[in-house]
């Protein structure tokens, strides 16, 4: 029976636990979208609403509980200023999983952990995306007319020294040999 068993423990100390929700729920907000195990990502999901629903309070008390918790300032800004919008009509369900499938080293099942979207964020990144695109485009097409000579080369400097220039020049290293106890000799 699981009687008040309250979270997984995945297999680890619980300081060590603590630290790895801490990590994956500030990259969750980071990056906005994690691969991670199945067990992992469940467990994250719990952490990672709660600090949606204590950003969208937005109180003091809630900036300072959701700063103990969410390592790096600027990732609890960003959760305050960008993501808890987003959520500001909806009570419950910010993120979603996405079963993956088997890892291929030890078969764990993996997932992406993401936050949810609407229509109108989606379409907007899918135009910035787009925009982005066009101009990498751009610039590939303005500044590339062919394949570039080597800075070096086209100055006239001296090649870096090699076995080939050595060999070129007639100078050589001197020839080292190893002792029985490592020393090398002259």
């Amino acid at each position: 029976m699981r009687h008040r068993k309250d979270h997984r423990k995945l297999s680890r100390t619980a300081a060590h636990r603590r630290s790895l929700l801490r990590n994956l729920t500030t990259s969750l907000f980071q990056h906005e979208r994690i691969e991670t195990t199945l067990a992992k990502a469940k467990e994250t999901r719990r952490l990672a609403e709660r600090m949606i629903t204590f950003a969208k309070r937005g109180d003091l008390a809630a900036r300072r509980h959701v700063a103990r918790f969410v390592v790096r300032p600027a990732v609890a800004a960003k959760l305050f200023h960008t993501i808890a919008p987003w959520y500001a009509e909806r009570n419950g369900g910010y993120t979603r999983i996405i079963r993956l499938g088997s890892r291929l080293g030890d078969a764990g099942e993996t997932a992406y952990l993401e936050l949810i979207k609407s229509e109108q964020q989606r379409e907007k990144e899918r135009q910035e995306r787009m925009s982005a695109e066009e101009a990498k485009e751009k610039a590939l097409k303005a500044g590339a007319p062919g394949k570039k000579a080597k800075a070096g080369a086209a100055e006239g400097e001296k090649p870096k020294p090699g076995k080939r220039h050595e060999r070129e020049s007639g100078v050589t290293a001197p020839s080292r040999k190893r002792t029985r106890t490592g020393v090398k000799t002259g």
